[in-house]
């Protein structure tokens, strides 16, 4: 692929960047993740038909095609050993009243202060939502800390243009061929074999499509398996007028879980966790006896709440405040967790990201917390816990020795047994990539793997998209840690 002759062969039927040297190839062999996977060649496309010919140019050629935002996945999502799409110049915005039309190269932070300039606002915000793509937010369904109130990207998204795996555009719901044969497939669901989650990244999203017009959800979190992606029309919404903050502290995450449950009834927009590990490390002092604390928020216009959260809140108030620099200082401490997390652990000590997005259902947060001890327990690991405790979303570091990973694999495999047993998914708003991708067929049973291929088949015929994600071919979750002794 580094040859001349093969270069050429590309650069004449693209009018975008070809690009094979080593340096640059090296960059798009990681992201976010433990991962390393060496592409062939980079293409940067300028326009649909650049991409529609890659697209066709990999099917001739053997050459996977993958799709690649701003490479803050932490599952190895875009990761491959053939061609690489970098989809940068896609990123133009055009907003309407109550949507908005975005390519899937913008970042998040671009989208944000051009919909702050008309007054509005894109739900889902992922933690990384200045740096991450509109792209890699649709390819994972990603979600955030307001998606307990305005749900994930699958529930803000009204319209998806792509070219699928035999190089033609298509929009759904558009398409009504194609949008009714998804729905066809759809309807032979075992819904009962999916994850009874408020927040789901795993596998493909059959659920959501009710009728042809959702045709379009199957795409979201589907990481460039069913389609290379080009814009979306997404729903925006008004900023809210007024929020109130609520920091909590509890002397344990039981108690922290409980209440959860009961803060829920309360209609807060967001229901953070983060640990005493994690804690530690803000610039900021905590009582002895705080063993974790929820950020609870409110965007509603109740005059009465204050009396009837203090009543219905169990831990202890540290903070409540409406100022809002004083929110944004709080929420940029909770949405840099993963950071200060990292901040107290050894390099040599950090394990690759692998059950670090399970979500069960909040009634069972006290189980998940159980199986994190029994985990560490088990295998003398000491872990991280912070996430989105109102949709039951817990993000797990766990530290112990990186260069022995012989324990990864049986670790893995007894966390999602266990959040299988509790009607929950491997992956909240992270997507499967390489490292949970072999643990989607267990998790949606033999009939649903099936019609996942149904889908792909339909989608990508000749296998040419992100091959070896959710559709999976052979344990990847190991194979491709190529970075243990670099990180």
């Amino acid at each position: 692929m580094r040859s001349p002759k093969y270069l050429k062969d590309i650069q004449k039927i693209v009018s975008g960047q070809v690009l094979v040297e080593q340096e640059i190839l090296r960059c798009y062999s990681i992201d976010a993740s433990s991962y390393q996977v060496f592409p062939r060649v980079v293409v940067i496309p300028k326009n649909e038909k650049d991409v529609s010919n890659i697209v066709r140019f990999g099917r001739k050629a053997n050459l996977s095609v993958t799709v690649r935002g701003a490479g803050t996945g932490l599952v190895g999502s875009a990761l491959n050993n053939g061609i690489i799409l970098d989809l940068r110049e896609f990123n133009s915005i055009r907003v309407g009243k109550n949507t908005a039309t975005v390519g899937v190269g913008t970042s998040k932070g671009e989208l944000d202060k051009k919909l702050n300039e008309e007054g509005k606002f894109f739900p889902p915000n992922p933690s990384v939502g200045s740096y991450c793509s509109v792209g890699g937010m649709l390819g994972n369904n990603s979600s955030g800390s307001r998606s307990l109130k305005y749900g994930s990207v699958i529930d803000n998204v009204k319209e998806i243009t792509l070219i699928n795996g035999e190089g033609k555009k298509i929009t759904l719901p558009k398409n009504k061929t194609i949008g009714k044969k998804i729905f066809t497939i759809s309807k032979c669901i075992e819904l009962e074999n999916y994850p009874q989650t408020s927040k789901n990244s795993s596998g493909y999203r059959l659920d959501a499509v009710k009728s042809f017009k959702d045709s379009h959800k199957a795409l979201v979190g589907s990481e460039g398996t069913l389609g290379i992606i080009l814009s979306a029309k997404i729903k925006i919404m008004n900023i809210p007028k007024r929020r109130i903050l609520y920091v909590i502290g509890y002397s344990s995450l039981d108690k922290a879980a409980r209440n959860c449950r009961d803060i829920l009834s309360s209609n807060p927009s967001a229901i953070e966790f983060v640990d005493k590990s994690t804690l530690m490390q803000f610039p900021l002092r905590f009582s002895k006896s705080t063993k974790c604390v929820l950020l609870v928020e409110y965007d509603s216009e109740n005059k009465n709440e204050r009396f009837m959260l203090t009543k219905m809140f169990t831990g202890n108030i540290i903070k409540t405040t409406s100022d809002e620099d004083e929110m944004k200082k709080w929420w940029r401490y909770r949405d840099s967790s993963l950071y200060y997390s990292l901040k107290s652990i050894d390099r040599r000590e950090r394990l690759p990201h692998i059950i670090e997005d399970a979500a069960v259902p909040v009634e069972k947060l006290e189980k998940l917390f159980t199986l994190i001890h029994k985990i560490n327990t088990k295998f003398h690991t000491k872990s991280i816990a912070y996430g989105h405790a109102g949709n039951g979303n817990i993000h797990v570091r766990l530290i112990a020795n990186r260069e022995k990973t012989g324990h990864l694999k049986d670790i893995a495999t007894l966390y999602f047994d266990e959040i299988i047993k509790m009607d929950g998914t491997i992956t909240g708003e992270h997507g499967d990539g390489l490292a949970r991708s072999e643990f989607v067929s267990k998790l949606y049973g033999q009939k649903n793997y099936a019609l996942f291929k149904q889908l792909k088949n339909l989608l990508d015929p000749y296998g040419v998209l992100n091959p070896g994600k959710i559709i999976n071919s052979g344990n990847k979750m190991l194979k491709n840690l190529e970075k243990m002794s670099n990180v």
